[in-house]
């Protein structure tokens, strides 16, 4: 990455240009109002001037006294990016915190890497006592933040999510105070962490984010405050342990007071050294039961801060089975949840409002999820307080940047020959800073339980020692390494991406196998696209019945991989996203697909206990069974009970030519399509789901008694237990059954043999 001039060139430079900035007219309201966007979400109309996220955005180290600088400001976007240059005037007014290229922002204007973003606004000295210090606070801003009060320099940040402050009390004056903050972000044109952020977005890229993108504002504390916290809590040893950043404090005494309800427990301790408070019998965090624990950290001296925790433990631990899984609480849990983009048709990364924040988070719950991985994006710290509150579980990925693997969408950056990306020490210090930046200031959100430091191979180097890092780091949770594609051998998991899936990696001694991506089943609803054409799936469908029909199938044949070892999986996606129609829910999230209730009970079947199969039609690795087969297109309906097939040949299961992984060839088969017609008999229906035990290699379509129960694309490597629907089980009878496949060979290998289970629940 090339960044402008060395530091102290940008200093000198931004201290003469900020003292010749034109002073900022008074703004208006009343000529304020949403840029246009293709569509809106209902909380748009909420937006004013006067109420630009007013709450308080920091919830897990509160001060009372504090003082909102959301609302409108000037802008000015400038081109140059080198030369520091000043605005000559003020374009405008920008409604902060909404990016500058956001509806609700009110500019809607695209900023190039060749371009700064000049803010301004003036303020009163809030009230505080005469020693105290003024700190200012930005919740994140993308990417690169140079500040001045009243002309001084007071500061710079870069980093594009993660939260940063400001001691301007020097700086400050009585009566008004000028703020002036200057963005440049390079996107595509850096290297630096930048999720899904492009110039021209197209399919699974959405549109560049530059400048404050969430909440700015002023807090006095004590000369000697509290900077941070560090909660930890210990499962095993019936206790939270504490730590307490405190500048210029360190062995100052610290008392700490945990209420829960009408109960209180308290401690002692320094500052520079964790507290540990004793909890007995201590209620744990689960997304079944959210509970948390309020905690006062007061410092000697003065200043004091509110915050919370819940009590919870993530591990990787084997099961009754020997499986590795993820263990929540001491307890085996499957994960389940949706890639969460965190992308707003009208304020892009900003959410418009604290209640649209939160319904992102409600929905997913009511969905029956119980987590979401939030994908190389990082949200603003109210987003997971609501994870926290409402129970949901979290991934949190490490956004993306530089280096494309080649093939793959956007072929950038540079790389080795093992496609890992190859960065200068600056670009890789940059990389680890803002890592360790995101990491430290969501550590003590009880709902985050796993890091995702690299998605697929995109912006992947230093992998191993990455992921190493992060676990030393943060032994407190698991680390996915990395999310697809790119496997080093290194992480707690083992993660597969597979469209449309579901799929898993065999189980292993020492990670987890999960399925970190799958479905993305594409239906774009008239009325509320982004773009009217160029709307973009994994799978494109036609309407609310055929996805209804091909998620439960989804879902059908995921219970069994988890049965056979995976321990967590990933649907993509919550919403729709610009050109994207993956959601579950609209981009405007004004409809919900698949009704949430529906929804609910089909992800009820994945966290029952496991299952088995109990053959009722054995498959050729099972018996030799026998069918009738034939390879010449057969007239009239074929698949139907009492359709005369005695003219055909017969041979044993399965059918399909030597050397095709997995195949057990009882009959070869090696023209283009085959026909195969089998009866079995039962005694009675059998409870339970009833799954094919099939392998297809290639295109197969199923019949039981003469109704088509299923249809699978594509091939399999082995024996797939494929559960069939409800409406396809109704099929099955008491007697003889008559089971009937086609399939078709396009290329490579070629199989197929299928069978019949009935998968029960495993007893003890």
């Amino acid at each position: 990455m090339s960044y402008p001039r060395s530091m102290f060139a940008l200093m000198l430079c931004c201290l003469m240009t900020a003292a010749s900035i034109v002073s900022a007219a008074a703004p208006d309201p009343g000529k304020w109002a949403p840029a246009k966007a293709p569509i809106m979400t209902r909380w748009a109309k909420d937006v004013s001037p006067t109420n630009a996220l007013p709450e308080y955005p920091r919830p897990q180290m509160v001060r009372d006294q504090w003082t909102n600088l959301n609302g409108l400001w000037q802008y000015a976007i400038v081109d140059g990016n080198d030369d520091c240059p000043a605005p000559g005037a003020w374009q405008g007014q920008i409604l902060v915190p909404y990016p500058v290229e956001s509806a609700l922002s009110g500019v809607g204007k695209a900023v190039g890497p060749a371009q700064a973003v000049w803010y301004q606004r003036t303020f009163q000295r809030p009230a505080a006592s005469k020693d105290s210090r003024m700190l200012l606070h930005f919740g994140a801003v993308d990417w690169q933040a140079t500040v001045y009060v009243n002309g001084q320099y007071v500061g710079e940040h870069r980093g594009g999510f993660d939260p940063f402050s400001f001691d301007i009390t020097d700086a400050l004056r009585n009566g008004d105070n000028t703020l002036t903050v200057r963005v440049w972000d390079p996107t595509e044109a850096g290297t630096q962490p930048r999720g899904k952020q492009v110039l021209k977005p197209s399919g699974i890229f959405y549109t560049a984010v530059t400048g404050i993108w969430q909440t700015v504002w002023l807090e006095p504390v004590p000369a000697s405050y509290i900077r941070s916290l560090k909660i930890t809590p210990d499962l095993a040893a019936g206790a939270v342990h504490i730590g307490v950043d405190a500048p210029g404090a360190t062995g100052r005494a610290v008392n700490i007071r945990v209420k829960d309800g009408d109960k209180t427990l308290t401690a002692s301790g320094k500052v520079g050294q964790p507290v540990t408070v004793k909890i007995d019998n201590a209620k744990l965090w689960s997304p079944d039961d959210p509970h948390l624990y309020d905690v006062t950290v007061s410092l000697d001296g003065g200043d004091s801060v509110d915050s919370y925790f819940g009590m919870r433990s993530i591990e990787m631990k084997k099961d009754a089975a020997g499986i590795n899984r993820m263990f929540l609480n001491g307890e085996a849990l499957f994960q389940y949840g949706p890639l969460d983009q965190g992308w707003w048709p009208d304020g892009l990364y900003t959410a418009p409002t604290d209640e649209a924040l939160r319904y992102d988070i409600e929905i997913t719950r009511k969905m029956g999820f119980n987590m979401a991985r939030k994908h190389v994006k990082v949200e603003p710290a109210r987003w997971y307080y609501w994870a926290d509150k409402l129970g949901l579980l979290v991934w949190q990925d490490m956004p993306s940047g530089f280096g494309y693997l080649e093939g793959r969408h956007m072929r950038v950056g540079r790389h080795n020959g093992d496609k890992d990306a190859l960065l200068t020490a600056q670009e890789a210090r940059q990389f680890m800073d803002e890592l360790k930046a995101i990491i430290d200031a969501y550590y003590n959100h009880p709902s985050i339980v796993v890091w995702v430091p690299f998605n697929e191979g995109w912006g992947q180097h230093s992998t191993n020692d990455i992921l190493r890092w992060t676990m030393a780091h943060d032994p407190s949770r698991l680390v996915d390494g990395p999310s697809g594609w790119e496997d080093r051998g290194v992480g707690h998991m083992h993660d597969m991406h597979k469209y449309p899936g579901p799929g898993m990696f065999p189980v292993m001694d020492n990670r987890i196998s999960v399925l970190g991506e799958f479905g993305g089943l594409g239906l774009p609803l008239e009325g509320h696209l982004w773009q009217k054409d160029k709307n973009w799936g994994y799978r494109k469908l036609t309407g609310r019945q055929e996805l209804h029909d091909g998620y439960q199938q989804l879902m059908l044949r995921l219970k069994p991989l988890i049965d056979q070892g995976l321990a967590a999986a990933v649907y993509t996606q919550t919403t729709d996203c610009e050109g994207e129609v993956n959601g579950l829910l609209t981009y405007d999230r004004a409809v919900i697909k698949i009704d949430p209730e529906t929804l609910a009970a089909m992800h009820a079947k994945l966290y029952e206990p496991p299952s088995k199969p109990v053959t009722l039609a054995p498959t050729a690795g099972q018996a030799k069974a026998q069918w009738r087969y034939t390879t010449d297109q057969p007239a009239g309906d074929w698949f139907k009970p009492g359709f005369d097939a005695s003219s055909w040949k017969s041979g044993p299961g399965g059918f399909g030519t030597a050397g095709t992984p997995g195949a057990i060839i009882g009959t070869p088969w090696n023209t283009s399509d085959i026909w195969l017609r089998r009866t079995f008999t039962l005694d009675a229906t059998p409870d339970g789901v009833i799954a094919l035990d099939i392998h297809h290699d290639e295109d197969a379509t199923v019949y039981l008694n003469g109704v088509e129960v299923i249809r699978l694309d594509g091939y399999t490597s082995g024996y797939t237990l494929v559960p069939l629907t409800d409406k396809a089980r109704a099929a099955l009878r008491a007697g003889e059954n008559t089971l009937a496949v086609h399939c078709h060979q396009v290329k490579g290998g070629q199989y197929i043999d299928a069978g019949l289970s009935c998968l029960v629940p495993v007893t003890e």
